[in-house]
């Protein structure tokens, strides 16, 4: 219509001042302030969003913008995500099934039922093996994780699934940790856990061994948890084309970011490494 009328015919007809009528033009076409406050967190959304590799959702990047001074809910948070795309890594239900407990080894009892509950790192770690596929056949994982901070302290790769694995990352997490002695260290009761060796390994570290019920994963909850997260953040996510293409990934995911970036929220929102640093 103002391409074929004037504005002075039209303000003339519609009974409104010329002024008035561009003064209502100029605030339509200019962004409130919601709207620039909006777009300028959508901003920094997306850039917390790819810092923590396309895995945060609404609750962990609320936290993230608390942290550096905002105050913004995580309903906002999640509206201004949706608008852009943007959505976190959704956890669902995972169990490893890499555990042979058909062996003549001795077998220790469940300890972890009755312990305490932490009140320090290094006082019980809990250990298990996933297995990681690429281009170059199955390459296995076994890990060892403080359950006080979450924090993998121990972790080794090998395409053979043997007392060697779980010994390479047992003795990463006592060379970098030094155990006090009579920390408790719980398992499944898969054979590489019970082989002879590795039980020599944990009585000359002073290490005291607990294995979990048969058949029974939620005994070792914590550990199952981290390798869901593994899976989830990045080995469902792309394809390794060789054993060291896997393993190169997988020691930045665990030492750089899950250790020491990604925000845990059984931890208060803190990294394992910022955990240990406030809770020593």
């Amino acid at each position: 219509m103002r391409s074929h009328h004037s504005i002075a015919m039209l303000c003339d007809l519609l009974q409104v001042s010329p002024s008035g009528f561009y003064d209502w033009d100029r605030r339509r076409q200019t962004p409130g302030f919601r709207a620039r406050e909006d777009q300028a967190l959508a901003e920094q959304i997306t850039v917390i969003h790819a810092a923590s590799r396309q895995t945060y959702g609404s609750p962990r990047i609320a936290l993230e913008l608390r942290d550096r001074g905002g105050r913004h809910g995580r309903n906002r948070v999640a509206r201004l995500m949706k608008s852009r795309g943007l959505c976190g890594r959704q956890k669902g239900r995972y169990r490893v099934r890499t555990t042979d407990s058909n062996h003549d080894h001795p077998i220790a009892p469940n300890r972890l039922a009755e312990a305490p509950a932490t009140t320090a790192p290094d006082q019980i770690w809990v250990a298990d093996i996933t297995y990681i596929q690429t281009g170059e056949g199955w390459l296995y994982l076994a890990g060892v994780l403080d359950l006080h901070s979450r924090r993998i302290v121990g972790w080794a790769m090998s395409p053979a699934i043997d007392s060697a694995l779980v010994l390479s990352a047992l003795s990463m997490a006592v060379l970098h940790r030094h155990p006090p002695p009579g920390l408790l260290f719980h398992s499944d009761r898969g054979v590489q856990y019970a082989a002879g060796n590795f039980r020599a390994a944990l009585k000359a570290a002073g290490l005291v061994a607990s294995m979990s019920r048969r058949g029974n994963c939620y005994d070792n909850a914590a550990m199952e948890s981290f390798w869901s997260t593994l899976k989830l953040e990045l080995v469902y996510r792309g394809r390794f084309t060789s054993h060291r293409h896997a393993k190169s990934e997988i020691f930045d995911f665990v030492e750089v970011f899950y250790n020491r970036q990604r925000r845990h929220t059984s931890l208060g929102g803190l990294s394992p490494a910022q955990f240990e640093l406030k809770n020593p």
